[in-house]
Order: structure tokens, then C-alpha cells, then sequence
């Protein structure tokens, strides 16, 4: 694996927002998700200002994950690496960050949320060793009775 020596794993800004959102338009799996948005993204950093780690290339970021945790269980979403920088080693970093993160706050299982569809995202996840449970199905419902492309 060519993994550049150079990147920056550190905790995501509130000045990162503008990036991020334009990021996660081109390398993020954005099918069956709700629009992501600034407020949105401001309040979890509000709440949880480690849990959106970011992966820095230089001062460009390529990469993204979120290390979500409620006190009772640990969830990874927004596995997110640029096209142009896939293959180099930045997910495992992330994930490898994720997960040191979330267990030095309790966590004894790990849950990552990936589309069906997304086979480089499943590539990347068996690679660390995640598998899907398929005795489990996720139900979701709108928090909003607004109109959304969710």
C-alpha cells in the first residue's frame, strides 16, 4: 500500500464546514441520505467537537469519518476518501483513529452505516475487517415532515 507520509489526522473545525460540504458532494456515497447542511454539521461539532475526524493532505482535506458515540454505542459513518487519493492508506488511518477514539471512551463494538449499493465503501470496510450483519435491518424515519431528498 502507497500510504503518504504526510497526512494529518486531527478533529474537524467549524471553519472546515464549507469544505467539508463541498468534499462529501464529490467523495462522499450521498444516495438515501438527507442533504447534508452547515447547521447540522455545526451542531454535532457543537456536541461532540472530536467526533468528525478529518484526514489533511497538506491543507486540503481527503479524507473524513465520523466517530459517533451516545455513551452506550459506538457508530462510524462518513467514511469519506477523494477520488483522486483512494487506495493510499487514508481510510485506515481514519478508521484507525475512529476506533482509538471510541474506545478510550468505552466502546466494545463498532457499527458502520454503508449503503447497500456502495461496493468501493464495502471494499474499504471489509479491508478492516467489519462485515455486514445481515440478520439486522436499519428502519429509518424523517425527523421533519419538510420535504427532504432523503
Amino acid at each position: 500500500m502507497n500510504q503518504p507520509a504526510d497526512i494529518v489526522i486531527r478533529p474537524a473545525r467549524v471553519e472546515d464546514i464549507p469544505v467539508l460540504l463541498a468534499f462529501w458532494a464529490e467523495a462522499g456515497e450521498n444516495h438515501g441520505r438527507p442533504v447534508d447542511n452547515a447547521p447540522v454539521v455545526e451542531a454535532l461539532l457543537s456536541r461532540d467537537p472530536d467526533a468528525l475526524i478529518v484526514a489533511e493532505l497538506g491543507e486540503i482535506i481527503v479524507g473524513t469519518v465520523i466517530a459517533g458515540w451516545d455513551g452506550w454505542r459506538a457508530h462510524l459513518y462518513r467514511l469519506a476518501v477523494a477520488p483522486d487519493h483512494r487506495g493510499r492508506g487514508i481510510a485506515r488511518l481514519l478508521l484507525e483513529d475512529a476506533e482509538r477514539r471510541l474506545r478510550s471512551l468505552g466502546a466494545i463494538r463498532f457499527d458502520a452505516m454503508v449503503l447497500a449499493t456502495n461496493s468501493a465503501g464495502a471494499s474499504a470496510w471489509a479491508a478492516m475487517d467489519y462485515h455486514p450483519q445481515e440478520e439486522w435491518v436499519r428502519w429509518v424515519k424523517r425527523a421533519t415532515t419538510e420535504a427532504s431528498s432523503d
